[in-house]
């Protein structure tokens, strides 16, 4: 089992203004992972996306965290939580006043090393290089999800009267 830490020895890891302080690092036979997540108002997140080998729960411990999986969508407050079953498409963000802080989980654990990648990115000066950070999500087994289509992409429904009865 991994010894126990106190909350100084944490590493914490920040990109841009939302930061990860990595609590649990898989080995010593247990393959989970936890970091506290600190989300300001209106900050940069990572986009929609899953992991087929990682399962998640995240746990909101203050603030209010906008979280997403599949098509559910909810504004998690403290003792609240929401699990992501492997593959499922995901996402969080913060719309709301003050910061949110939460535990993410992961079985097996992402790793630390993914945050720091990321990071190195997004702090690198300027508009970070979404190229770069695609190709790190995928390194680490993170799938970005498609976009949505766009309403002025798709042709619109013909009109009632151009459609052809069912018989």
């Amino acid at each position: 089992m991994d010894r126990a830490r106190s909350p100084a020895q944490a590493e914490i890891i920040r990109l841009g203004a939302l930061e990860i302080r990595y609590l649990q690092h898989a080995g010593h036979g247990c393959e989970m992972g936890a970091f506290e997540m600190t989300v300001p108002p209106g900050c940069m997140v990572p986009p929609p996306h899953s992991h087929a080998g990682n399962e998640e729960l995240v746990y909101v411990l203050e603030g209010t965290l906008r979280y997403t999986v599949g098509g559910e969508t909810r504004d998690l407050q403290p003792g609240d939580c929401m699990a992501t079953p492997r593959g499922s498409v995901h996402a969080f963000g913060n719309p709301h006043a003050a910061a949110a802080r939460a535990l993410v989980m992961n079985t097996p654990d992402i790793g630390a090393q993914y945050f720091r990648e990321v990071a190195a990115i997004v702090n690198a000066g300027g508009p970070p290089d979404r190229a770069q950070l695609m190709a790190t999500m995928q390194r680490h087994g993170l799938t970005p999800a498609a976009p949505p289509a766009s309403a002025s992409a798709s042709a619109p429904a013909p009109p009632a009267s151009a459609r052809v009865p069912s018989r």
